[in-house]
């Protein structure tokens, strides 16, 4: 077995074939499938499924590739670890959830950069469930997401912000009663893949309110727009840092009982790279603490 094999296995995983592995690793078709084959024989266990026409990863071989992820990582911060700059350089993979790309990510990366010019972070939008699974996988270092129900034994969470739900009208609604506008305007629902939209759902169920929904929508940069555009009202998360250009919008408090979404930095219990999240997490909670985004203050520069 060599890290090189290792490497190989999980690009069969991420990939689905072995072709498309050998361009990923660049090595051939053939060059993978021996590969493939020394492993299973020096482990002595069955990693293929090959009577498949594209062979599949067995329940073993999917564990293996978990374990191998770990330890190519591992791998891979041998030499930082050594030298003592903490893993702060190479690369870092991070989730977040689409409400957090706007302004709480964008503003945490370019502190981060100015800092650590060595270090560039990879960013993969999705939703909670989505990334929830891709760190189970080793896909992502980390993830911004919504907090789940039960936090998986394997993972450490960092919370990073609690955002109240708010209703969100154009200028042209003259009420301000939440109750009125939700049973009174079409309503603009928020991806039920996403987590919070749970939430949403069960406050409009506890207070016996029926939604007219007009669209179902999973970007608030959108929802936004269209609510702008006069063409529904929606109930979205008071975002805990806001973008550069906010859309000229009403935001109506839900109460004192609203439901709030809880952002956190997750990420496996037994990752290598603690000390560079430890930095993720500290600028991600100035970014929240700043509460706005501004790439380009006036007088800079």
């Amino acid at each position: 077995m060599s890290i090189r094999m290792l490497r190989t296995l999980i690009a069969v995983e991420e990939n689905g074939t072995f072709s498309a592995a050998g361009e990923a690793v660049f090595v051939t078709h053939a060059a993978v499938s021996q590969q493939m084959k020394a492993l299973e024989e020096g482990w002595g266990i069955t990693l293929f499924d090959r009577t498949r026409r594209t062979p599949e990863l067995t329940p073993v071989g999917r564990a293996i590739v978990t374990r191998a992820r770990e330890i190519v990582a591992a791998y891979d911060n041998l030499l930082p670890s050594v030298l003592g700059d903490d893993g702060l350089r190479g690369n870092l993979s991070l989730g977040s959830v689409p409400t957090g790309l706007t302004s709480l990510i964008p503003f945490a990366i370019t502190s981060i950069k100015a800092r650590f010019p060595d270090l560039h972070i990879g960013v993969t939008p999705g939703q909670t469930k989505e990334l929830l699974i891709d760190l189970e996988r080793g896909v992502l270092d980390a993830a911004v997401i919504t907090k789940p129900h039960v936090i998986p034994h394997n993972m450490r969470w960092a919370p990073i912000s609690r955002e109240p739900m708010e209703l969100l009208t154009s200028l042209n609604v003259t009420s301000d009663d939440p109750f009125e506008i939700l049973a009174t305007h079409p309503y603009i629902r928020f991806t039920r893949k996403a987590l919070l939209s749970d939430f949403i759902d069960n406050w409009l169920q506890e207070k016996n309110i029926t939604v007219k929904d007009t669209m179902e929508l999973e970007n608030l940069e959108i929802i936004s727009s269209m609510v702008h555009a006069d063409l529904g009202v929606s109930i979205v998360p008071r975002r805990s840092v806001q973008p550069p250009n906010p859309l000229p919008l009403k935001h109506i408090p839900l109460g004192d009982d609203a439901p709030v979404r809880e952002l956190g930095l997750m990420s496996l219990a037994n990752t290598v790279k603690l000390r560079v999240l430890q930095e993720v997490e500290a600028e991600l909670l100035n970014a929240v603490a700043v509460g706005r985004f501004d790439p380009f203050p006036q007088g800079a520069g």
